[in-house]
């Protein structure tokens, strides 16, 4: 990256409808104990997942009727526009910008389909200019926060002056089902809530934090471990239990490869900021990176409160990382499919 980039505001925004974990335990029993015979043989998945609440775009009856593509892809583009207008006006809020102040926004979602793009659905309500320049990605699933949140950063930094706003949003209940389920999708319920995060960036000094570097790895021959199958349904989650061993013995060769890019060492890191996945996943990273036993609080934190939201899920834990008060340098991070790792680098701010 040429030049800093100024992390000038970061928000988040959570749907309405707010489920425990003892009520999402219940919703499965009913939904899954005809279709699912080994239900009660994973049901401890959802005590053992460390999640006490979870947000959701639609009330729990909402899911327990089978839905198809064209019920789930509406849902989508109207609660999905709807957390990005949210989270990105809150951002722009923050920084004392509007809309039309706007040249680039990055939006980031893998839970649905949408074309045109959320960012184009919310063109009207958020009052960008008609040169805005748009740029969609999906695909990233969980990694996409983190990867969306560094290319903001190339992009503001190929463009002294220009504003950016990163918008990431993921509606992951959509993809609740009532059929053809595997044990990957009693996880899936087990974990997933829906959410969005926003952000607004700018070459410079200052802001929450000054963006100085970001880096991926892509592992060969993981096509299998994290990502969607698709049939007439929809989505259905591919989520291999091999994620914590994985993430445990791979995790750390590959972050000092992506710092040592940056002339870095894992000394330097006063801080990982981490994509929570699930409970096993925390533990796994915290081995692997020899953060001793606890130390991901915040990430912790935001699973209970919120359970995994994929993409933006990162970015809440760095919402929190930064109200309590960023160190000299934090590093956020996340695992995604291909299977993959993401990093980006910040610098506390001047």
């Amino acid at each position: 990256m040429n030049a800093p980039v100024a992390l000038l505001s970061l928000a988040t925004a959570s749907p309405p409808y707010e489920l425990t974990q003892t009520d999402a335990e219940m919703a499965a029993r009913r939904l899954f104990r005809d279709t699912f015979p080994n239900f009660e043989r994973m049901a401890p998945v959802f005590t053992s997942a460390g999640i006490r609440t979870r947000q959701m775009v639609r009330p729990i009856d909402w899911y327990m009727t089978p839905r198809g593509w064209p019920e789930r892809t509406e849902a989508y583009l109207e609660s999905a526009t709807d957390l990005f207008v949210a989270a990105a006006g809150k951002a722009l809020d923050e920084a004392g910008l509007t809309g039309s102040d706007i040249d680039t926004v990055v939006t980031v979602s893998s839970t649905g389909i949408a074309t045109p793009s959320l960012e184009a659905r919310a063109f009207d309500r958020m009052g960008f200019r008609a040169d805005v320049a748009r740029i969609p990605v999906f695909g990233l699933g969980c990694a996409g926060g983190v990867t969306g949140l560094g290319l903001a950063s190339k992009l503001a930094s190929a463009t002294p002056g220009a504003t950016v706003l990163l918008v990431v949003v993921e509606v992951c209940s959509l993809a609740v089902r009532t059929s053809d389920l595997d044990k990957a999708d009693i996880v899936a319920a087990a974990l997933f809530g829906d959410g969005a995060a926003a952000c607004v960036l700018r070459t410079g000094e200052g802001g929450i934090a000054n963006v100085v570097g970001s880096a991926e790895r892509l592992w060969p021959d993981t096509l299998n471990i994290m990502g969607w199958r698709v049939d007439t349904t929809g989505f259905g989650v591919i989520f291999d239990r091999a994620i914590p061993p994985f993430a445990k013995n791979n995790m750390r060769p590959a972050m000092e490869q992506m710092l040592a890019g940056q002339k870095l060492g894992m000394g330097d890191v006063d801080r990982f900021i981490c994509h929570p996945g699930g409970a096993k996943v925390i533990e796994a990273l915290e081995q692997s990176l020899s953060l001793g036993q606890g130390q991901l609080d915040f990430e912790r934190q935001v699973l209970a409160d919120h359970g995994n939201m994929s993409a933006p899920t990162a970015l809440f834990v760095l919402d929190r990382a930064r109200r309590a008060g960023l160190p000299s340098l934090s590093v956020v991070t996340a695992l995604g499919p291909g299977f993959s790792a993401t990093t980006v680098t910040l610098k506390q701010a001047a």
